[in-house]
């Protein structure tokens, strides 16, 4: 036999050999440890009235809760009137919860369950919402603070973001007092005034809770949502948050001599700053195919099949091409890497004076198989010699902990999510913005981030942005899925 027929007899036993364990891992492939809540026996909803919680949905949109990146240019006299109102509409549900006002008008519920040795349950919806860009309320097709009911929906900042979520909650307990319902687990409400604008609400409650001891199964709040054109299967897809993102902004400082522009020197202090900036944004952190993103891509890979299955299944081969696709469309990428997004910059006040100081920020939003130190020493590396000063503008947030998709709480989230969207996918997900469920890990054994209404990615841009508006039948899916959840869970 010759040499080259034995090289070819080789080649094809290596092929043959691959071909074979490719078949056998695609075949075998599943997700891990992604618990579908089948077991759970799920509590039906109690009746309420829908057209009244309409109505009380365009009240609260009504109410001028804006956090404003400075504080003191909110009116809170509007937290007031939504302390009023809520009290005053919920009285069933006041009735049977305490309520602590914290001093910084955030709003902690505690209705008591029968069996104090059960551990409670955290849910969690705020109570602030975001501006509205100056110059753009014409572009709104109703009033942003009008809480207008048309098209099957209700209008106005904050009807998704997140007084959707705080309303249904409240209807759902509302509800489930009228109905007699009585629990055996203590339900928390969290209601923070300023997630909107770093959270400090959100922290004071958990420090309140953590000095009483409290140590909860499972905290839910606003984070990720039933999207029903999920990119990989093209259809509805359940994605529960299960961990978020860390939080850092970067100072690039570049110091300089100044002067006149019209007597430069070889190099200006604007030029340097320029440099460190591209030198950083020029060393990514690489894409990995780990974590929640990769909990997601795994369920919904196995769901699609065919050669996207087999990639998924076979990252030893086929990784390479798996992260050149993901890293495609910066809105998945996100999920896979600490993202790099330079965003301000400052320098000299006049056009023709050169600045004695120019710089610039950069923001971070922290994978959670990163951190701040990382980060910091990545961009040190990659500015090397350069001279220029790198600080962060305040503490930075690291990631959270990511959350089991296989504890009691996910399955009884699961299950209550499932009921009102059997056909979707079940996935797990990686939060790629910040939310206050973060500050409750301390007293939570698990964190999740999930509000049942149904979305396409198109629709999803109006949050925070123009036309944001809840509709009717994502609103009752709210309502439905708390009542269900805090029924079957504290029950």
């Amino acid at each position: 036999m010759g040499k080259g027929r034995i090289i070819l007899l080789g080649g094809l036993a290596v092929v043959a050999v691959v071909g074979a364990s490719v078949a056998v891992r695609t075949a075998g492939f599943a997700p891990k440890d992604i618990a579908d809540g089948s077991d759970v026996r799920l509590a039906a909803a109690p009746p309420y009235d829908l057209d009244a919680a309409v109505r009380h949905l365009s009240a609260a949109a009504q109410l001028r809760t804006v956090s404003n990146q400075d504080p003191a240019e909110n009116d809170v006299a509007e937290w007031d009137k939504l302390h009023a109102w809520l009290a005053a509409t919920y009285p069933a549900a006041h009735g049977a919860m305490t309520r602590t006002i914290l001093p910084n008008r955030t709003l902690l519920y505690h209705w008591a369950g029968s069996d104090s040795s059960l551990a409670p349950i955290i849910v969690m919806a705020h109570q602030d919402v975001v501006p509205v860009t100056p110059g753009t309320e014409g572009d709104w097709k109703y009033p942003p603070f009008a809480g207008t009911i048309a098209e099957n929906a209700v209008w106005g900042r904050g009807t998704v973001d997140d007084k959707g979520s705080l309303v249904g909650l409240f209807e759902a307990l509302d509800a489930l007092v009228k109905a007699g319902f009585k629990p055996k687990r203590g339900i928390y409400l969290v209601s923070g005034h300023d997630e909107e604008a770093g959270g400090t609400g959100a922290i004071a409650a958990a420090e309140k809770l953590e000095a009483e001891g409290v140590k909860a199964i499972y905290t839910l709040d606003e984070g990720s949502i039933v999207l029903t054109d999920t990119p990989v299967i093209d259809g509805p897809a359940i994605m529960i948050g299960i961990a978020e993102k860390g939080y850092g902004t970067l100072k690039v400082t570049a110091n300089a001599p100044g002067g006149h522009s019209s007597m430069p020197p070889a190099e200006t202090g604007v030029e340097t700053l320029a440099k460190a900036v591209l030198a950083i944004t020029g060393k990514p952190f690489p894409l990995e195919v780990r974590g929640p993103g990769a909990s997601m891509i795994e369920a919904l890979a196995a769901k699609k099949g065919g050669t996207t299955k087999m990639a998924v299944a076979n990252q030893w081969l086929f990784g390479g091409k798996l992260r050149q696709q993901l890293g495609a469309a910066p809105t998945t990428a996100a999920a896979f890497h600490t993202t790099i997004a330079p965003t301000m910059l400052q320098g000299s006040p006049k056009e023709n004076v050169l600045p004695q100081s120019a710089n610039a920020l950069i923001n971070y939003r922290i994978a959670p198989w990163n951190t701040s130190a990382d980060i910091m020493a990545r961009a040190k590396a990659a500015v090397g010699s350069t001279k220029v000063e790198l600080a962060w503008v305040k503490p930075p947030r690291e990631p959270s902990r990511v959350s089991s998709t296989s504890s009691q709480g996910w399955k009884w989230i699961a299950a209550a999510a499932r009921a009102d969207a059997p056909g979707a996918v079940l996935t797990p997900t990686l939060v790629v913005a910040g939310t206050d469920s973060r500050s409750m890990e301390p007293v939570s054994q698990d964190v999740y981030r999930f509000m049942p209404m149904h979305f396409s990615l198109k629709e999803s841009a109006m949050i925070h942005g123009t036309n944001e508006h809840m509709k009717i039948d994502s609103f009752k899916r709210m309502i439905d899925f708390y009542a269900r959840l805090i029924a079957t869970s504290a029950g």
